[in-house]
């Protein structure tokens, strides 16, 4: 399970070095691919194969299913982590989540996330409110 907001930097190659936490989940390979709220979504290469089985139950005469599917696994690109735990972010991937230099990289559950660190630092300033207001009602079994 991925937990936890890490801060590591984008270097000139375009290569991450994956949290300390995640990097065993990770090792035998990853898919990264365009998240919802202009993040990536990193998921371990298990994770990935089960997210694909749900969506290849989508009925093919849904238009909305076949938008998300293609733009979801047109930006996917499996990476194998190097020894010391970078992998690279292709560029096309890096421009769609605007990343810079400065990275958050957070563990929601199922997969981690990429975010340019000021895009995270204005996301969750703006979610935090209402997070703290949620009830039962809105997510049950959950609180």
């Amino acid at each position: 399970m991925f937990l936890g907001t890490h801060s590591p930097r984008l270097d000139d190659k375009g290569r991450i070095i994956l949290p300390a936490k995640f990097r065993e989940e990770l090792s035998n390979g990853l898919v990264l691919t365009r998240g919802q709220e202009r993040c990536i979504y990193v998921f371990s290469q298990r994770e990935f194969e089960r997210v694909h089985e749900q969506m290849r139950e989508a009925p093919i005469s849904s238009r909305q299913a076949r938008d998300y599917i293609r733009v979801f696994l047109s930006g996917a690109s499996d990476e194998v982590p190097d020894k010391q735990g970078r992998v690279t972010i292709p560029p096309a991937l890096r421009t769609y989540a605007g990343l810079d230099r400065e990275l958050a990289v957070i563990g929601a559950g199922a997969r981690a996330e990429i975010w340019d660190a000021q895009a995270w630092s204005e996301y969750l300033e703006e979610k935090e409110t209402t997070f703290s207001e949620t009830d039962e009602n809105e997510l049950p079994g959950i609180l």
